[in-house]
């Protein structure tokens, strides 16, 4: 038999008095911001949380280049590899593609010094080049998998297997969101499609639902079914909304402890707020003409990827924690993956993306947010140093672990 509501009430009176207690002792200083924090979650999963240590950084930028970008050809310069090019690597490599020769593969690209730091990088992103002074490049990462979906979970969670939090996912869980209006983890990505493994690359895995990203649109109404298809006063939204809310935790009495059930009761409350604010603060009309050219937004080329960009600085402007940004799907669903055609396909991408990127660290800067918000440029693994086929000038390296 269930129990009523007076006798709920009764068997958890207790947590009420804890959570009332855990509010006046933190508005007194009398609380550590990790006690009060861990006291409050169950009240409010995204309310923003101070970590154990202080941080510098406040939100998360990720612009995920799936595919594999060549490290080679963009930002690790490698003049004995363009020296040896077309000789037969003397160590040969094991790759498991079948017929591989194991033949060497220079870059058909120019690389220049570029910044007080004199970084190095490739002709292909002179956009990126013009901000290097605010890069650091790390060459040291690797994975542990050339296969694309398994090397994307390592890359988000730290192992090669689904079932794992997403960075994101476990960021949100460890310091909430200063927005409360909006989720604490939001995907940009092509409003054409999915890139590689879809929705499994922002999964909360165990952590509760409410903490795995939340896809918001570059195209259209930001947020989908969000509005009614007819208009609806006021008054009968909210009469609505007090309805549902008494349906919910009914049913949230009826089954207890079900992550799912609460998160799907949170996002329904949260998607009421959107409905005031996401609208206007993805509305990229009130941006300056001279932003919106800084992006890209005035040449096909880059106004997709332009536009996830300009929105993802929005964001985290206004206090979402972490922000994940997808490639266009051209000239594929793993646009970086560039087997057949390195030249022309490469050269493609790099024209979607470098000047939107290089953008937004420069937008950052200048609105005083660099210092507060990481941005995170970044694919699933780089390339061998070899040729997968007998056309040395037009075929891309093979997938490489490092």
């Amino acid at each position: 038999m269930h129990p009523t509501r007076r006798e709920l009430l009764q068997s958890i009176g207790g947590g009420f008095g804890t959570l009332a207690l855990a509010g006046l002792l933190d508005q007194a200083g009398l609380l550590s911001p990790a006690c009060a924090a861990e006291a409050l979650r169950g009240a409010n999963p995204l309310a923003p949380r101070q970590g154990h240590f202080p941080g510098k950084a406040k939100a998360v930028i990720q612009l995920c280049q799936n595919g594999g970008p060549s490290q080679m050809d963009l930002f690790d310069h490698k003049p004995e590899l363009s020296k040896r090019s077309g000789q037969p690597h003397p160590e040969q490599v094991e790759v498991f593609q079948l017929g591989n020769k194991n033949v060497l593969l220079g870059t058909p690209f120019q690389f220049a010094r570029h910044g007080q730091c004199g970084m190095e990088l490739s002709e292909l992103i002179p956009h990126l080049a013009g901000v290097a002074d605010d890069l650091c490049l790390i060459r040291s990462m690797f994975t542990e998998n050339n296969n694309h979906p398994f090397a994307l979970n390592m890359l988000q969670t730290g192992k090669t297997f689904n079932g794992r939090p997403a960075m994101g996912s476990w960021i949100g869980y460890a310091m909430g969101t200063e927005n409360q209006d909006l989720p604490c983890y939001i995907v940009l990505r092509d409003p054409g499609g999915y890139n590689t493994s879809g929705k499994m690359v922002w999964s909360s895995g165990w952590l509760p639902a409410v903490y795995q990203g939340t896809e918001f649109n570059s195209s259209g109404s930001p947020v989908l079914h969000l509005n009614p298809a007819r208009p609806i006063s006021a008054e009968s939204q909210a009469r609505s909304r007090r309805f549902l809310q008494e349906l919910n935790a009914t049913h949230l009495e009826d089954h207890p402890g079900e992550s799912e059930l609460e998160a799907c009761i949170q996002n329904f409350e949260l998607a009421a707020r959107m409905q005031l604010t996401a609208t206007q603060l993805l509305d990229l009309k009130s941006e300056t003409e001279a932003t919106r050219k800084l992006y890209g937004l005035d040449n096909p080329a880059t106004a997709g990827y332009g536009t996830r960009c300009l929105m993802a600085r929005r964001l985290v402007e206004s206090g979402v924690r972490f922000v994940q940004v997808f490639p266009p799907l051209d000239p594929s669903f793993q646009p970086w993956d560039n087997h057949s055609n390195l030249k022309n396909d490469l050269t493609k991408i790099c024209g979607h993306v470098d000047q939107p990127s290089s953008a937004l660290i420069t937008d950052l800067k200048q609105r005083g947010l660099l210092d507060d918000v990481m941005v995170m440029w970044t694919g699933e693994f780089g390339r061998l140093p070899i040729t997968e086929g007998p056309t040395v000038a037009t075929t891309t390296a093979m997938p490489s672990a490092h």
